[in-house]
């Protein structure tokens, strides 16, 4: 779970967005509370990953992760770009290929 978290943060930071979207599922969710909209499919990532990453040119350090079981985990981001600062909570779920299946996203 360490490594798939440290190389989505890498790519994101990079705006690499093919990168990063190579780390999900094909039916990958990602559901962002603080947007107020849910992102389906890979479609839906890549517009999530280039609207608040590459546009808001954001920056991601790793605060804290927390292993729930092989295939759960809990982080905290310490999010910077073109908004000001935010810390947010993601809970990351992997799939036995260990491709990122759903990320709920929220802000402390």
């Amino acid at each position: 779970m360490q490594k798939i978290v440290e190389t989505f943060i890498r790519a994101a930071n990079a705006f690499d967005v093919d990168g990063a979207l190579s780390l999900f599922s094909s039916d990958a969710v990602i559901d962002d509370v603080s947007v107020g909209d849910a992102f389906v499919g890979r479609d839906g990532v890549r517009d999530y990953l280039e609207r608040f990453f590459v546009g808001y040119h954001t920056k991601s350090e790793l605060l804290s992760l927390d292993r729930l079981d092989d295939f759960n985990a809990a982080i905290r981001l310490d999010f910077k770009g073109d908004f000001g600062h935010e810390i947010g909570v993601l809970k990351i779920t992997v799939n036995a290929q260990g491709l990122i299946e759903r990320i709920d996203a929220d802000l402390e």
